[in-house]
């Protein structure tokens, strides 16, 4: 594939974003483009919304995979794109239009010259919810192919194209979703005392919330909670009667999201009880940390090196990525792609530079050679 062609596959790619497990157009859309690659040394088959593509070496001692996320997110585009999201209240704004075309482009590169091991390369959906790698990985269909050693990668906005950065260890955080909803008494505004107002209740629970980091985590030991959504109440003078919280929890060891959820659960008993309400906690989709494997980190920088890619060592983050359950059972690595755009991940106006794509392409498939 050429870079004309690479670019017109990203923009029509990021024109059909669609949320976890809805992915059926562009399910259908990748399925196009590897049927137009023509090649018998390519297996497909479908899982779910997503797709296995193999590729069978020529003397295979082991199976390299490679994933990709497919998803988008429920953002309304704001680029001023010529190709803008045809979705509305859809858009790629996590980069995984770009990730999907890199692992095209690497794939018809693999598959034009093979190389000696098995190559597996693994389109997954719902990364950003409710969370694919994980039933993807416990699949039947994912573990016939006894996978060796598997890899991903994740654009960077804030890097310069060119660039590529990982680290040993923890790279991203555990991550929890998490839904609170109270439900009190509602009422005529001039007779509070006859009510159980839940936007006072949430407010409050909202503002002591952060004293479970303050307090009850190790300085030395990281944690997020971070609430990004509250909604109650009807109309100006009727006293709410339920609110609804959402947020996410993030650490950087598994340990610290088992005690930030407990003394949640401790927090909301103490509330039902000061505020004569009840309070149920939803926690979501959680993901897995992303632990990268020394040894895979260490070659990816030697294999950057050899081909001329500048790599540079990443910090942990307090992203999340629910690459990591693919991590927890196979040795392999993430790496970060500098994409040199002004806004951030999940921004409505992401705009990755697409010279990145021949970049992560070049990287990916110099890495498979190397085995």
């Amino acid at each position: 594939m050429n870079q004309e062609q690479l670019i017109e596959i990203r923009r029509s790619l990021h024109q059909i974003p669609e949320l976890g497990f809805q992915e059926v157009k562009t399910q259908a859309f990748l399925l196009e483009e590897i049927e137009k690659m023509g090649r018998e040394n390519i297996n497909i088959t479908k899982w779910k919304t997503g797709l296995f593509v193999f590729i069978k070496g020529k003397n295979p001692k082991k199976t390299i995979a490679y994933r990709t996320d497919i998803d988008g997110l429920p953002i309304t585009e704001e680029t001023g794109l010529a190709f803008t999201s045809e979705h509305e209240g859809r858009m790629h704004a996590c980069g995984h239009d770009l990730h999907m075309t890199i692992a095209l482009g690497a794939l018809d590169e693999i598959s034009a010259t093979p190389i000696d091991d098995n190559v597996l390369f693994i389109f997954q959906p719902a990364e950003e919810g409710p969370g694919g790698a994980e039933p993807m990985l416990a699949s039947d269909t994912f573990k016939q192919w006894n996978v060796d050693q598997i890899f991903a990668l994740h654009i960077a906005p804030e890097l310069p194209v060119g660039t590529v950065s990982s680290r040993a260890g923890i790279l991203f955080a555990n991550t929890s979703e998490l839904f609170i909803d109270f439900k009190g008494k509602g009422g005529h505004a001039a007779y509070p005392h006859l009510t159980k107002d839940m936007i006072v209740t949430a407010s409050s629970f909202v503002t002591q919330l952060q004293q479970i980091i303050s307090r009850k985590i190790d300085p030395l030991d990281s944690g997020v909670v971070t609430i990004g959504k509250m909604t109650a109440g009807t109309v100006q003078n009727i006293i709410a009667e339920t609110a609804r919280l959402e947020g996410t929890i993030r650490t950087l060891q598994p340990e610290t999201m088992v005690i930030i959820k407990k003394e949640l659960e401790n927090f909301i008993k103490g509330f039902e009880i000061a505020y004569d309400c009840h309070i149920e906690v939803d926690y979501g989709a959680m993901y897995y940390q992303v632990s990268n494997d020394n040894e895979y980190v260490e070659k990816f920088a030697q294999v950057m090196e050899e081909n001329n890619i500048t790599f540079v060592e990443a910090d942990p983050a307090m992203t999340g990525e629910d690459f990591g359950y693919f991590l927890k059972e196979i040795p392999g690595f993430m790496f970060w792609l500098g994409v040199d755009s002004t806004n951030g991940l999940h921004h409505s106006k992401l705009n990755p530079k697409e010279d990145a794509i021949q970049i992560g392409i070049h990287a990916v498939t110099a890495m498979i050679r190397k085995g």
